[in-house]
């Protein structure tokens, strides 16, 4: 077993949020973060997550990805995955960098799970309108580039 399944393998990251408005349960890329260092740390590998923003006929995106390397002397890239979310055109209360940051923390989560292997399918985080019509932030894709 390679060190990414044995990482994935042994990762617990529940689900340790609550949204009493929509009542339900979720986690956010922090918990994953929190479940996963120690994992990192047994294992002897890195986790670095980088955000890109892109531009998607006149829609702007944030692209996260979470790339594992090893802690050896070359730093190995073993696996990676992306995540994007869209930033919405406005959110009340929140100046442009707080969409920005919200729209980030969504797509770091989507890049966790698909790296991670973690299923959010039973999550509506990702679709709850809370009342007001069409998510601010929608998960547009989530893909594994695969093992390199």
């Amino acid at each position: 077993m390679n060190i990414l399944q044995q990482i994935q393998s042994e990762l617990k990251a529940p689900k340790g949020q609550k949204n009493n408005f929509g009542n339900y349960s979720y986690r956010s890329a922090e918990d994953i973060l929190s479940a996963v260092k120690p994992l990192l740390q047994k294992h002897e590998v890195s986790l670095i997550i980088s955000d890109d923003i892109v531009g998607v006929e006149g829609r702007v995106y944030v692209k996260a990805t979470a790339t594992i390397y090893s802690s050896a002397k070359d730093c190995e890239i073993l696996a990676r995955s992306t995540g994007f979310a869209r930033e919405a055109l406005a959110k009340k209360g929140m100046d442009d960098a707080q969409i920005t940051g919200s729209a980030s923390s969504y797509a770091r989560k989507y890049a966790l799970n698909g790296l991670l292997c973690i299923d959010d399918t039973k999550d509506p985080d990702a679709t709850n309108t809370h009342g007001k019509g069409e998510p601010s932030y929608k998960k547009k894709t989530q893909t594994l580039d695969g093992l390199i």
